[in-house]
């Protein structure tokens, strides 16, 4: 008895191991979970390089797995690197079951697409223009400082309602959890089963508008259907005796169906997505209203030929305009991002006068206080403590720091002939005093 029970305690749960084929490991780690329907139920126990150079997942799960079994890997969230885990599609319960250990491949398996691969799908070209995109973003408050002085005095307003309105969501943190886990649950359930779902309510719309039209027709069915039932109940009776004489012909045909069933359960989910697609694809070509489909979009594009040819010149001539400015900023490029990059760092930290960054928009000298009193500055005071003049200063790059020993900053030309800016464009001298 004892022996029974250290068996029972410490084998391990007797789960089913299978091992899926991919193209490549997704991400997944050892130890992710593996969900049917939503539902966890089972782990990841290793992955492997197969001879082939795919990777080999091998889980072990609580459920029998049978044959039409797929598997796609799935991401939690966009943030994160291993926070993946696989979705198991189970095959139907009247397929034979899969053996032990058994192996499927990468017709029954899905790799996913990181947003690393859709960028490297690129040209060159395309990518280089992505990046003049971002850079191009940079320029768009670009002499705005009026608007944005004028914004800056409801800063302080903002963060503080800011604040409330998250004390006020985290007053109940017990719920709060509890609603995102059961919203996590659900909108896990229902991506697992996303196709199935589109096309059922597809179907069922099409169906219930086609019995809308034909109620007449229903109607006259209903009442012929119950002498049809007592007619096709002597059809029945009488079939009886034909099916001993179609028998032999049954099991003659048994040995050249064998393969048909195998080939239908492949087939199947093959018809499941032609149909849609063929659908979407008549709409695509020809589908009702004006300006909606292919075939109205071909007789257009002569017409945007045309337009084209016009507008093409002056977007030349617009962009060889806008070449200076971009020039001009590229040497400001990491000024920019640095402080970007340390917004999240600056305003994490925290003493007793508050988080840095409220401290930092503080040392913007737009308020002062008297006797108790918080009372904005006037602009022509602002900049009065930097000591430049009535007037948003014009750093050089590198200006915002204290100058280095190498004296690499501020990044002008001359005396650095890298630089896309020179003295005649900002002020040299203007840079933060201190050690």
């Amino acid at each position: 008895m004892v022996i029974v029970l250290a068996i029972v305690l410490f084998s391990g749960g007797g789960g089913h191991k299978y091992t899926f084929l991919f193209q490549n490991a997704g991400q997944l780690v050892n130890d992710n979970q593996v969900l049917i329907g939503g539902s966890p139920v089972g782990t990841v126990s290793s992955i492997e390089l197969s001879p082939d150079n795919l990777a080999e997942v091998n889980v072990e799960v609580e459920q029998e797995l049978h044959e039409g079994t797929t598997a796609v890997i799935r991401a939690t969230s966009l943030s994160g690197v291993a926070n993946h885990y696989l979705s198991i599609s189970p095959g139907p319960n009247s397929n034979p079951a899969l053996e032990e250990g058994a192996e499927l491949g990468l017709s029954s398996t899905t790799t996913p697409v990181d947003i690393d691969q859709l960028f490297n799908s690129f040209p060159s070209k395309v990518r280089e223009g992505l990046q003049n995109f971002i850079k191009g973003n940079g320029q768009i408050y670009a002499g705005r400082g009026k608007e944005a002085n004028e914004s800056y005095k409801y800063f302080g307003v903002a963060l503080n309602r800011t604040a409330h309105f998250a004390s006020e969501l985290n007053a109940d943190e017990q719920l709060l959890s509890r609603f995102l886990a059961s919203s996590a649950k659900l909108t896990t359930a229902v991506a697992g089963r996303g196709t199935q779902l589109s096309n059922a309510i597809g179907n069922a719309t099409t169906a219930f508008d086609s019995i809308n039209t034909q109620n007449a027709a229903l109607d006259e069915s209903l009442q012929e259907f119950p002498p049809v039932l007592r007619q096709a109940n002597t059809t029945f009776v009488n079939l009886r005796a034909a099916l001993d004489d179609v028998e032999p012909l049954i099991n003659t045909a048994k040995p050249a169906t064998k393969e048909l069933a195998p080939f239908l359960a492949e087939l199947r989910p093959v018809l499941s997505k032609f149909i849609p697609f063929t659908r979407n694809l008549g709409l695509a070509l020809d589908r009702p209203g004006p300006h909606n489909d292919t075939q109205e979009l071909l007789a257009t594009i002569p017409v945007v030929q045309q337009r084209a040819s016009k507008i093409f010149p002056h977007a030349e001539a617009a962009i060889a305009a806008f070449q200076p400015q971009l020039n001009f900023a590229r040497s400001y490029t990491p000024d920019i991002f640095n402080g970007i990059a340390k917004l999240g760092q600056v305003a994490g930290y925290y003493d007793g006068d508050g988080h840095y960054l409220r401290g930092a928009t503080s040392l913007q000298n737009i308020f002062k206080d008297e006797g108790g009193t918080l009372t904005a500055i006037p602009k022509s005071e602002q900049f009065v403590p930097y000591g430049g003049p009535a007037g948003l200063p014009r750093r050089c790059p590198g200006g915002a720091a204290q100058a280095p020993a190498d004296n690499s900053a501020p990044y002008v030309d001359p005396p650095h002939g890298g630089s896309s800016v020179d003295a005649t464009e900002c002020n040299p001298s203007q840079q933060v005093g201190g050690p």
